[in-house]
């Protein structure tokens, strides 16, 4: 991602914030836009990058008129991991705690806040309850590189693969396929009706695929 992309992301940022807060009711929204693209930008990360969060982003937008609030959507994408260290199991709740702290400070009110907090948690299980427009947004564009063309889904794997080099290869084979194949037993994986209708199938094609090529 170029230093133009990173400029453009932050500018999404500060639209976002202040559509959601009102013009001129808080700090002005750029340093808290420069942290959270710093920390997307961290070394560790290689699939959970800023190229991600663009693309959950881009995502949203094509998914906004199913949300209830496609901004508060946003600012959940924003900090969905932007606390990511990949040998820690606590990332989204240490995201969804950065948000409660940082959001009160940019300005938001306090439902709005706890909306985005609720949001981010539920990316542990992408499990949103029937009827959560927000959060089947937020969901299935977390999820929507599990639909992309084979060559891209390719490209995901290698780099989560390559987020977790520190673990063994049988390790990683073993809870990877553990993984897929909790996928797979899904009745659905999006929720959205665009989710199901232009990811569902490839996605589950992509991940049979994944799952052959790590048993074989």
């Amino acid at each position: 991602m170029t230093d133009d992309d990173a400029l453009s992301l932050q500018q999404r940022w500060s639209a976002t914030l202040i559509a959601v807060r009102g013009e001129g009711r808080g700090p002005d929204p750029a340093p808290y836009g420069l942290n959270l693209v710093g920390r997307w930008g961290e070394p560790q990360r290689k699939y959970h990058t800023l190229t991600h969060l663009a693309a959950v982003l881009d995502h949203i937008d094509v998914l906004a008129g199913h949300a209830e609030n496609a901004d508060l959507v946003r600012l959940a994408a924003w900090f969905h991991d932007a606390v990511y260290l990949p040998d820690r199991s606590e990332n989204e709740e240490r995201s969804a705690r950065l948000a409660e702290r940082a959001l009160p400070e940019a300005g938001l009110e306090a439902d709005a806040t706890a909306e985005v907090a609720r949001l981010v948690r539920l990316t542990v299980t992408h499990d949103p309850a029937e009827g959560d427009r927000n959060g089947e947004v937020l969901c299935d564009a977390d999820l929507a590189i599990l639909g992309a063309e084979p060559d891209a889904y390719a490209t995901y794997a290698a780099a989560v693969r390559e987020e977790y080099a520190f673990v063994p290869d049988e390790a990683f084979r073993d809870a990877r396929a553990a993984v897929l194949r909790q996928l797979l037993d899904l009745p659905r994986l999006f929720r959205t009706p665009h989710g199901r209708a232009a990811w569902e199938d490839p996605a589950r094609r992509n991940l049979i695929v994944e799952l052959e090529l790590l048993t074989a």
